[in-house]
């Protein structure tokens, strides 16, 4: 399991030596990987069915009691086979459809990154790992919708989703830690079973609030929604694999499983389904409204995770069935549509609805897949997507709360989402022929595999309900509900709410499709609620976010060292000043025992930094520090520390003499500040210095252990065999402190002899150059 988890990042590391080797049909190759990973999983498939689960355990890092392991059940199990299976057809896909783009390479390593990142996510059992994978999901498909990083919009576009779904990662990143507290482990399998301690918990509340903003942000809810639509800048590929098994899936997938842990309180079904439903709907009256084809299959998608999201927050056995058959239906349909409109825009040169007609004739292949699909997402029998629908509608009847509410806006739903099935399969295939940029013919067999089989799927599903009923579909919904729970399939349940509902909205959808261009002109009077929605509170936001670094600069990194030293040193009095006199109760040290010449080297060193700081003298500044330094050293030596004396010495030599050498031809000092800006710069250092004062004198009287100097004179000779203590410290017991210390001076050394080299060669190459261009002239 492991190695079917990481494998698709081996690969992805192997892409640039294989892929010069293997030209543009690299991705066929690639495409083995996850082949093999959908036959690996299914085997697992007669296991989950039975009802059982399967754990696997690796120790990660024991020092942190963290361990590495996965866990399959129907839930993860149904989100691999989508990920590894529709990851086959996306790479074979992505073959023909970037041929010839000498990017390729980086794509598939992104690509297989991506793959590898969401196979851990949904298979892993462990919080903390969970969490990685999660992130790796937002940073590989920043990757992915960037891939075109030339293009500005493909990077504001990337950056975008980046900054929304890391935004709602912090928050998971606290619910997860807050969860693991109240649960007591960071073990998914265990946090299931304690679900009852852990919505009885005090933190229960705001728990699940932070994991919901990290789920409803990487799944596109609403207010959340409108990054999803602009993730659009990406490839085809992307875009299929995005919004059909992977990324936008996470956030519907933490929520089924999470659901037996925090699910099913009044909390979780209202915002779930509240939030899920105004989602739903949102998502497809934008569709509607839209006109390029991928950004209406984006608005659709949207649609279909406010469906999910809200059939999660319903919570009863009836829509967790419902969940994982909508989830595997949409599955099915969106990439295969996808890619289907992939081939529309690879084939004729637009990606506008409004521009394309009449391709059947051109591409009667793409046009058959694309119906397939197309009557799946309407929810027309006898397609798999009008069982999800069926079971979304009887879900939403029985709702335990907002009944009436979810039923109304799921049957508008409903009606919309036929008229953009139609939009998408009816208006580019039929109708006159008009005129496009390229000429339309038949994409390559590599860009219909992945439509034919997936929409052959979703025929097969319809007519054989039970195939995935029995299996997948139950153990998903086991996996929800936490407790086993048979899911009965079937096409026909006879005449009841459910199916009134679905032929209506199949009548009225129809009529809207009909009178598109009407109803998106009606439509374009609410624009002003679109230029006033959540995406212009981000871009808001992101002109406050650079308003405010650039006040931040000129206020607090405007260039003067002099000003950051004094916010540095008075943020500190402040906090440590604060804090010791609230906090110590005691008394400073009354009795010192400070010799006479003490007090004279101290003396010596008070007037330097004094002389040091009124003189107008560069050199005489420099030789007063120095006496500061040679100070310092003196007293070393009369505490008994001659090899600290002596470096401070050899130290200070070295430096008084550089400094001696660069600055004794520069003039003497000038004053920019006026005698008030310096008195208040002496009473800052004063202050530091009182607080210093302080701080040691506290010190001297508080032991909060036994003096570890006495464990070092004791046991030198008996463990070293050294008498000098010093020597043994730096070399025995910080032996690898001591190790950092000199790698990182020779590594200095070695980087001053470098540039010392070639700055020579540079020079003498420059110098020959210029004697033969001599020459010459």
């Amino acid at each position: 399991m492991l190695l079917a988890v990481i494998s698709g990042f081996i690969l992805a590391a192997l892409v640039p030596w294989l892929h010069h080797r293997l030209g543009d049909r690299a991705g066929w190759f690639y495409a083995l990987l996850p082949a093999v990973l959908t036959v690996y999983f299914a085997s697992f498939l007669p296991q989950i069915t039975a009802g059982d689960t399967a754990h696997f355990h690796y120790t990660w890092a024991p020092g942190l009691d963290l361990d590495l392991s996965f866990y399959v059940d129907g839930l993860s199990l149904l989100f691999a086979l989508l990920i590894s299976g529709i990851g086959t057809f996306i790479l074979i896909y992505a073959s023909d459809y970037l041929a010839g783009d000498e990017r390729q390479p980086r794509f598939y390593v992104h690509m297989l990154a991506f793959m590898a990142s969401m196979l851990g996510l949904v298979l892993s059992d462990n919080l903390i790992a969970l969490f990685i994978f999660w992130e790796l999901t937002s940073i590989t498909s920043y990757m992915l919708i960037g891939y075109d990083h030339e293009s500005k919009y493909a990077r504001k576009c990337a950056l975008q989703g980046l900054i929304v779904t890391f935004g709602g990662g912090l928050a998971l990143l606290a619910g997860f830690i807050m969860m693991a507290v109240a649960g007591d482990s960071y073990t998914i399998t265990e946090l299931l079973n304690n679900g009852d301690v852990i919505r009885e918990h005090d933190w229960y509340l705001p728990l699940l609030l932070l994991i919901l903003i990290g789920a409803f942000t990487k799944s596109a809810q609403w207010p959340f929604h409108f990054w999803l639509p602009n993730a659009m800048a990406a490839p085809t590929p992307v875009s299929a694999y995005l919004h059909s098994a992977t990324m936008v899936k996470a956030g519907v997938y933490l929520l089924a499983r999470l659901h037996p842990a925090i699910g099913a309180t009044e909390a979780w079904i209202i915002i779930c389904s509240l939030f899920g439903a105004v989602t739903m709907l949102t998502g497809a009256y934008l569709a509607v409204r839209s006109t390029q084809i991928k950004r209406v299959l984006a608005y659709s998608t949207v649609m279909a995770l406010g469906t999910l999201t809200m059939l999660a927050g319903i919570g009863t056995e009836k829509a967790m069935i419902a969940f994982g058959a909508f989830l595997l239906a949409h599955s099915l349909y969106k990439g295969s549509l996808f890619m289907v409109a992939g081939a529309l825009d690879h084939e004729t040169g637009t990606k506008d609805v409004t521009k394309m007609r009449g391709l059947v004739q051109a591409m009667p292949l793409t046009a058959i897949a694309a119906a397939v699909s197309a009557l799946s997402l309407a929810g027309i029998p006898p397609l798999f997507g009008f069982i999800g629908k069926e079971l979304m509608l009887e879900s939403v009847v029985a709702a335990p709360h907002l009944a009436t509410l979810l039923t109304v806006m799921a049957t508008a739903t409903a009606v919309l989402v036929v008229a953009v099935a139609a939009i998408v399969a009816v208006r580019p295939f039929y109708g006159e022929l008009s005129e496009t940029p390229k000429q339309p013919h038949e994409p390559p067999y590599g860009m219909l595999a992945g439509p034919a089989v997936l929409g052959l799927l979703g025929l097969f599903f319809g007519l054989a309900p039970g195939v995935p009923g029995e299996s997948l579909i139950a153990a998903t919904a086991s996996s929800l509900a936490g407790e086993p729970i048979e899911a009965n399939l079937a096409l026909w349940h006879g005449v009841n709410l459910p199916l009134i509902l679905s032929l209506f909205a199949i009548l009225v959808g129809a009529i809207i499709y009909l009178n598109w261009e009407r109803v998106r002109g009606f439509m374009a009077r609410f624009d002003w609620l679109h230029e006033r929605g959540p995406e212009a509170g981000y871009e808001k936001m992101m002109d406050g976010m650079v308003w405010s670094a650039d006040w931040q600069t000129r206020i607090l990194q405007n260039g003067y060292l002099r000003h950051y030293i004094t916010t540095t040193v008075l943020t500190l009095v402040v906090l440590v000043g604060y804090t010791l006199i609230t906090r110590f109760d005691g008394s400073f040290a009354s009795a010192l025992d400070v010799r006479f010449y003490e007090w004279i080297v101290a003396g010596v060193l008070v007037a330097a930094a004094i002389f040091a700081c009124r003189t107008d003298s560069r050199l005489g500044s420099v030789a007063a520090i120095g006496v500061v330094g040679f100070a310092i050293a003196l007293l070393f030596i009369l505490f008994s520390a001659p090899d600290l004396g002596i470096t401070q010495i050899l130290v200070e030599t070295l430096t008084v003499i550089l400094l001696v050498l660069v600055l004794f031809r520069l003039p003497g000092f000038m004053n920019f500040s006026t005698p008030l800006q310096r008195l208040r710069d002496a009473a800052v250092a004063g202050v530091l210095g009182v607080l210093v004062t302080a701080l040691l004198l506290v010190t001297i009287d508080y032991q909060f252990a036994e003096p570890i100097s006495q464990y070092h004179l004791e046991q030198s000779v008996p463990l070293a065999h050294g008498h000098n203590v010093v020597n043994v410290i730096l070399v025995d017991y910080r032996a690898l402190d001591t190790l950092g210390e000199i790698f990182v001076v020779a590594l200095a050394a070695i980087g001053v002899f470098a540039m010392l080299k070639y700055t020579t060669g540079s020079w003498n190459q420059d110098r020959r150059r210029q004697e033969e261009e001599g020459e010459e002239s």
